[in-house]
């Protein structure tokens, strides 16, 4: 007999479920950033350009954007636990194997293939996609919670993976990564064994009455559209994500203060992932994505102007703060837009994007770092590709109406309700 959520209230079922999924996350989310703290030692031992030391970033990005949708179909067909247990397995080998790597090509498609594709995907869109089917009044802030399990991964993996690179070596520390995540990740995955709740007809109608038609274009222009937005969002996001640690070496400051600098930044964006829910369900989250932009964007700019030890800290902080809600508050803004039905493959397209912008970006910072010797105009390329993304959110605000329209919709639409 199949578990079910009440159509109005979550189950405490259910807020165990998000607790489990954002530890997962966390856990999981270790391939997104060890490869970031490992830029510079993998650098120097294979002797490569900075632009080749950033190609398993982008693989491994890549990798999870193709693994996301693959992995979130087996979840579909036989629920979250085989692609977990499947991720779990992944993950150990692709760490096991990269400590035993005699050539950058060999680190970056193990990367790219077991910890990216086959392993991390599962713990960020499918887990995401799943926590979402156990919640119905309150799937915003869940949603946003179990995604900042990444963040979460992002403010305490750096610290760690750079201080066993400084003890013993980044090779025993990727093999020890990977037996690490074998032996938490499994006994995690079996806590959810239970089936999610199927989706009623009137929860996959919910969103047929304020769809693309409201903004005047098709649904797949729409797509489109967020798709654009998503890659150049992200192109800019990745900059100082992908080489701060790398940046502040070239600096002088050393490895050590970047990895520090980072675990700030992502650490800071839980409370902006979080922030950006709560945001989201009074103004929309066309509105939402439309600040934080503009945030991002003010932010990556004072990287131009300020380079101090301590100018450092406060910019990344900033970016942190400003840019974390950006990616979650998308699929806020695809259950607006489109039919509830169609949020699975939409989201995962929207995501897709969105990594397609990370690895895009890891990779021309790098490869502009080569040609121009510093990171200015690697900086200045995020500054005009978030402007991009400005434009196109703008435009979507506009055409519907303002955060005002959407603010006045809901609150005629919680008295009716009431």
């Amino acid at each position: 007999m199949p578990h079910s959520v009440s159509e109005t209230q979550e189950t405490p079922y259910s807020w165990f479920r998000m607790l489990v999924g954002m530890v997962i996350c966390s856990i999981g989310g270790v391939g997104m950033w060890s490869v970031v703290v490992a830029l510079p030692a993998v650098q120097a031992e294979f002797g490569s350009a900075r632009s080749g030391a950033s190609l398993p970033y982008t693989l491994v990005m890549l990798g999870i954007a193709a693994g996301g949708v693959l992995m979130g179909r087996m979840a579909d067909k036989k629920g979250i636990v085989p692609p977990m247990l499947f991720g779990a397995v992944s993950l150990c080998a692709g760490y096991v194997l990269s400590g035993f790597a005699t050539s950058l090509w060999q680190f970056a498609i193990l990367h790219g293939v077991l910890i990216g594709a086959l392993g991390s995907s599962v713990t960020f869109g499918p887990l995401i996609a799943d926590v979402s089917l156990w919640f119905t009044k309150r799937r915003g802030i869940a949603v946003a919670l179990c995604a900042s399990g990444n963040y979460i991964a992002g403010a305490i993996w750096p610290r760690v993976v750079q201080h066993g690179i400084d003890t013993v070596g980044w090779r025993t520390t990727h093999i020890g990564i990977g037996i690490f995540c074998l032996v938490t990740l499994v006994p995690l995955a079996l806590l959810l064994r239970r089936r999610a709740p199927a989706l009623t007809m009137a929860q996959a109608n919910e969103s047929r009455t304020a769809g693309a038609g409201r903004l005047n274009m098709s649904p797949r222009t729409l797509q489109v559209l967020l798709g654009v937005a998503g890659v150049s969002c992200c192109v800019a996001m990745s900059m100082p994500q992908v080489h701060l640690v790398a940046y502040c070496g070239d600096l002088g400051y050393g490895a050590a203060r970047g990895a520090e600098m980072l675990s700030i930044m992502l650490g800071l964006g839980i409370i902006s992932r979080v922030s950006a829910g709560f945001v989201a369900d009074k103004i929309g989250g066309v509105a939402t994505v439309l600040i934080g932009a503009i945030m991002q964007g003010l932010s990556l700019t004072l990287f131009l102007f300020f380079d101090s030890l301590s100018s450092l800290y406060v910019i990344s902080a900033m970016f942190g703060l400003f840019q974390g809600g950006i990616v979650p508050t998308y699929a806020i803004i695809v259950r607006e837009y489109f039919p509830a039905g169609e949020a699975g493959t939409r989201v995962g397209l929207v995501f897709m994007a969105t990594l397609i912008g990370m690895a895009l970006g890891g990779w021309v910072s790098g490869a502009i770092f080569d040609l121009s010797g510093s990171y200015a105009l690697a900086f200045l390329n995020g500054v005009l590709w978030n402007l991009v993304n400005v434009a196109i959110i703008g435009t979507l605000l506009l055409r519907g109406g303002g955060p005002l329209a959407v603010f006045r919709a809901r609150t005629i639409a919680a008295t009716a309700r009431a």
